[in-house]
């Protein structure tokens, strides 16, 4: 009878098939979050047309999905720890998929919004517990870069949202656009059969052999008896799991990341909502507006996969606290306008340091907690940031609705950027579990090596 050490073979795993199978699924499903949020934003012209809406009413309208998404991440983050992140992704998936389609049917305001917030429930389910699965099983040496890799689908659907409303909306009306989220349903039962339960859920209920033949897909080298033991079986750290992320002196650096998850979100859904209608105010024509929001997609994934690298390299917190100032100076300089290529610069930068930054914190976060409250942590980081998310359309709306100079209102999406850079600086690196878990096994390793002289 052996000694398993789950963690061990997974963090020395090398990537393979099985990874690659775990990153295209949870590419693709990442991929309609970010459709959605930038749909609403590519419809918000026409809907304002349609439907005689002021920007305020917009605003509004655009909060309600955020509202749902952060009930969702929270409550089904922490649920994912209890039941299994493949189940509470496949729940979230159906309700985001469903709920969108009715939203390209809805009459009125009001139907759209109920269906909005639905929808916003399974959304807000879905990004902590693909992320807590990918790093689950990724590689030691790669867990920042494959979480970006799909975080990049983030972004890749938010570029698909205004390509379909240049190409399709034209024709089949702003309905269409809500059409195209059917497509998870289809997948939805090959998703299941091909997506792995989280390593730590299935030591926890005594799935043992189930691991095990999830280990052997992980690493073809590892071979196991039906009598082999886990080393180390998981523990909650707390029976309440959000109290977890307060103890280990780890309360500073999840405040701190909350804050930073506020601020950014804000940015994020702000700009998403609102560039567009921005543009035009500005000056620019509807179909080139949308192509200001590719070029934001654009630059969040360019901006994603390079400083993904660089984070591996030289740490999270070195690259994102600079990254975070960047995209402050680049909305503040975007106000005061320029050429046509200077703007589409500063809106890829923008992209990068608010999309991009969201998606590589979101990496750091999910190696910064223990597995035991990872869907946890993830899951109030984005309900917190979907506060913000709710008040940057909002304020948006607002802010346009008063007719300020477009300075200030580009000013005034670049001030949560600032305050996003001095959180992150509080963060406490060294409290990172990933970092401990290092340290320990260096020193399982230096024990080992003594016993072997000592012989």
């Amino acid at each position: 009878m052996a000694k398993v050490n789950t963690t061990e073979i997974i963090n020395n795993s090398k990537f393979n098939r099985f990874h690659f199978g775990l990153l295209a699924w949870c590419f693709l499903i990442i991929l309609f979050d970010g459709y959605d949020l930038v749909v609403f934003g590519t419809v918000v012209p026409k809907l304002i047309q349609e439907w005689n809406l002021s920007t305020v009413e917009v605003g509004a309208m655009g909060s309600y999905g955020l509202f749902g998404m952060m009930f969702g991440a929270i409550f089904l983050g922490i649920l994912a720890d209890r039941i299994g992140r493949k189940k509470v992704t496949a729940i979230s998936l159906i309700l985001f998929s469903l709920f969108t389609v009715l939203c390209g049917f809805a009459d009125d305001p009001t139907t759209f919004s109920i269906y909005r917030f639905i929808a916003g429930l399974g959304l807000g389910g879905i990004m902590p517990n693909v992320i807590a699965l990918l790093t689950d099983y990724s590689p030691r040496n790669m867990k920042s870069m494959t979480v970006s890799i799909v975080l990049c689908g983030y972004s890749v659907g938010g570029m698909l949202a205004p390509t379909l409303g240049i190409l399709i909306m034209p024709t089949l009306g702003w309905e269409s656009i809500f059409w195209f989220a059917a497509l998870p349903l289809v997948f939805l039962p090959l998703m299941y059969k091909s997506l792995p339960e989280s390593s730590v859920y299935l030591a926890k209920t005594g799935k043992k052999e189930e691991l095990f033949r999830i280990l052997k897909k992980v690493d073809p080298k590892f071979t196991y008896s039906k009598d082999d033991e886990l080393m180390e079986l998981p523990v909650m750290e707390s029976k309440v799991p959000v109290v977890g992320l307060f103890q280990e002196k780890r309360a500073l650096g999840t405040v701190m990341f909350w804050i930073a998850s506020f601020t950014c979100l804000l940015m994020v859904y702000g700009l998403n909502t609102w560039l567009p209608k921005l543009m035009i105010e500005a000056g620019y024509a509807l179909n080139s507006s949308l192509g200001f929001l590719i070029a934001l997609q654009g630059g969040a994934i360019i901006g994603t996969l390079i400083i993904a690298r660089l984070c591996d390299k030289y740490g999270s917190k070195k690259m994102l606290v600079p990254m975070y100032a960047s995209g402050a100076v680049a909305l503040t300089l975007l106000g005061f306008g320029g050429n046509t290529f200077v703007i589409y610069l500063l809106v890829a930068v923008a992209g990068a340091a608010t999309i991009g930054a969201q998606n590589i914190v979101q990496a750091y976060i999910s190696q910064y907690y223990s597995p035991t409250i990872r869907s946890t942590a993830l899951g109030m980081f984005s309900g917190i940031g979907r506060m913000g998310g709710m008040l940057g359309p909002i304020l948006g709306g607002f802010l346009l609705s008063v007719t300020l100079p477009i300075q200030f209102n580009f000013i005034a999406f670049a001030i949560p950027g600032l305050i996003a850079a001095i959180a992150l600086s509080f963060v406490p690196a060294k409290q990172a579990y990933y970092l401990n878990q290092t340290n320990r096994s260096d020193q399982e390793k230096i024990k080992i090596a003594e016993a072997k002289l000592v012989e």
